[in-house]
């Protein structure tokens, strides 16, 4: 049994196709996934698809470099979505540096507000972080997000960093690019992370693992990342399986396997 932590279930490429998705999962032993808000705008549609599926759950959050809704979203507001059915997560949130330039103080506000609501609510975060570990990991310990524990997604940062986020009490999570012949310090990284810390994802539609890089991603692809992590450190697919699923359950403790 495999949990995908981290899935776009309401953007198109995945949204079109819903119930052959769901039923490759299933085919392929992922039998939950975490479908994630990146908008307030679409966070209905994430939200419908977990109320829709006994085995699907949502976040509830804006990506750190989204900008398509024209306004931040307010601490109430998004402890009124936190709060809804189903919702077992703040996020995503974080920093992205990558593509922004000029001002970033608007993006630590907004990841501000979303620990601050995580803590309101007691629900763990998922956080993504490029180009800006430091600050991310600064933020978090000044906003107390230990408090609330939660994930770093699609962990693509050094030891050094990881060790950072374990320390404040959250998990790692490998997505797809642990599978790629170049990610070799991603490798080490996955190699080392304890077994009890890590949970595995796909960010379907993105990031598809090796055999099918190019691809669009999908949830029942998550199997071939946790097959890479089971090579990586010599031990059996069914391990890492029952780690990261039984991590996953014990980190988003809202979620009830159906």
């Amino acid at each position: 049994m495999l949990v995908d932590s981290h899935c776009h279930l309401d953007f198109p490429e995945l949204n079109a196709d819903l119930p052959g998705v769901l039923s490759r999962m299933r085919d392929n032993g992922v039998t939950h996934a975490l479908t994630i808000s990146t908008t307030l705008e679409t966070f209905p549609a994430v939200h419908a698809v977990a109320q829709a599926h006994p085995n699907v759950w949502c976040s509830a959050g804006v990506h750190p470099d989204e900008r398509r809704d024209g306004r931040e979203v307010a601490l109430d507001e998004l402890v009124s979505m936190g709060s809804g059915e189903r919702v077992v997560a703040i996020g995503e949130t974080g920093l992205d540096y990558y593509r922004v330039e000029g001002d970033t103080e608007w993006q630590r506000e907004r990841f501000r507000t979303h620990i601050r609501a995580a803590r309101r609510l007691a629900k763990p975060l998922v956080i993504h972080t490029r180009a800006a570990s430091g600050d991310t990991l600064r933020l978090m310990r000044e906003e107390n997000a230990g408090e609330v524990g939660g994930v770093m997604h699609c962990f693509t940062e050094s030891w050094e960093v990881a060790q950072g986020a374990m320390e404040l009490g959250f998990h790692i999570s490998f997505s797809g690019i642990v599978t790629f012949k170049n990610a070799k310090d991603l490798k080490e990284v996955a190699r080392r992370v304890p077994l009890q810390r890590m949970l595995v994802e796909t960010d379907s539609p993105y990031l598809a693992p090796v055999p099918h890089r190019g691809k669009p991603n999908q949830p029942a692809f998550v199997k071939h990342v946790a097959e890479e992590i089971a090579a990586l450190r010599g031990i059996t697919l069914d391990e890492v399986a029952r780690a990261t699923t039984d991590n996953f359950f014990h980190l988003f403790r809202h979620a009830r396997p159906a």
